[in-house]
């Protein structure tokens, strides 16, 4: 049973729900469980054609529906933080001492093995116990 969870959570995706649920089932009474969803920037040319109140406000539509996905679930505290997903999700972990990390996976390429791209990385460079929660689509 683990004492620190992470649920890295893309808010587009059905596939959260299940993974909390995971993530409840291998947490010790008591335990911290954070829902965490990495707001990635507009990359390259396209950040030149962007405003930062367009940014600013897609930030803050993103940290609404994460509220509202984890809103009346007791012991969960939802964190949204800017970054690169994979490795912001590893760095999170290490920082944090998290004990396991809890990802979802759906709709792989053949080129990550059947697991997605971003769990493919977060299982290869994790500090932590992770386990894959794959969605039915």
């Amino acid at each position: 049973m683990y004492k620190k969870v992470l649920v890295p959570m893309a808010l587009d995706h059905g596939i959260s729900q299940h993974t909390l649920e995971v993530a409840r089932a291998l947490s010790e009474n008591g335990a911290d469980i954070i829902a965490l969803h990495v707001y990635e920037m507009p990359q390259g040319s396209v950040s030149a054609y962007l405003d930062k109140s367009v940014v600013a406000e897609g930030f803050d539509r993103a940290r609404l529906k994460l509220l509202e996905k984890v809103e009346g679930l007791e012991g969960v505290t939802p964190e949204i933080i800017k970054g690169h997903t994979a490795r912001t999700i590893i760095d999170y972990a290490t920082s944090r001492s998290i004990d396991c990390i809890v990802i979802g996976s759906h709709q792989p390429g053949l080129s990550d093995y059947f697991l997605g791209s971003t769990a493919s990385r977060v299982v290869r460079h994790a500090p932590c116990a992770v386990h894959v929660h794959r969605g039915l689509t």
